[in-house]
């Protein structure tokens, strides 16, 4: 288990960027399992939407590609390299996700070739399916 001390070593995302909190299970390579738990205090609820906060999808599948970063980041190949976002397929929204709710983010790789990861990501809140996509990013040298 990763607290976010040891995630902020492994990924360069920052506040208020940095979408996950705690990684719960790693398979390096493979698999990764974490959490982020949503708040009102999140800056993003400021304008979407004041009375009716929900978390942006896009920031949904951000958290999963993030996840997915932790993944593979121990993969010799990675060492020293930054994951870019290259494509994002399948992509649905099931529930919404609001303050208070912590959400389950599950990244299984599917596929590397090269520098190229994809993935099927798939956030949950309470065994409840928020959203399910495959992300595809590629590392590249700082």
């Amino acid at each position: 288990m990763f607290d976010i001390e040891r995630i902020k070593e492994i990924i360069p995302h920052r506040n208020p960027f940095l979408l996950v909190d705690r990684i719960l299970e790693i398979n390096e390579g493979k698999r990764a399992v974490g959490i982020k738990n949503v708040t009102i205090n999140e800056p993003y609820f400021l304008g979407h939407f004041p009375d009716y906060p929900v978390m942006p999808g896009v920031l949904i599948v951000e958290a999963l590609a993030q996840v997915g970063g932790v993944a593979m980041s121990n993969v010799e190949s990675n060492n020293h390299k930054i994951g870019l976002l290259t494509g994002i397929d399948n992509c649905r929204f099931k529930r919404q996700v609001k303050p208070g709710d912590q959400l389950l983010l599950v990244f299984d790789v599917i596929r590397i070739k090269g520098q190229i990861v994809k993935g099927k990501g798939v956030a949950t809140v309470n065994n409840e399916l928020v959203c399910e996509c495959e992300i595809m990013f590629a590392f590249s040298s700082i």
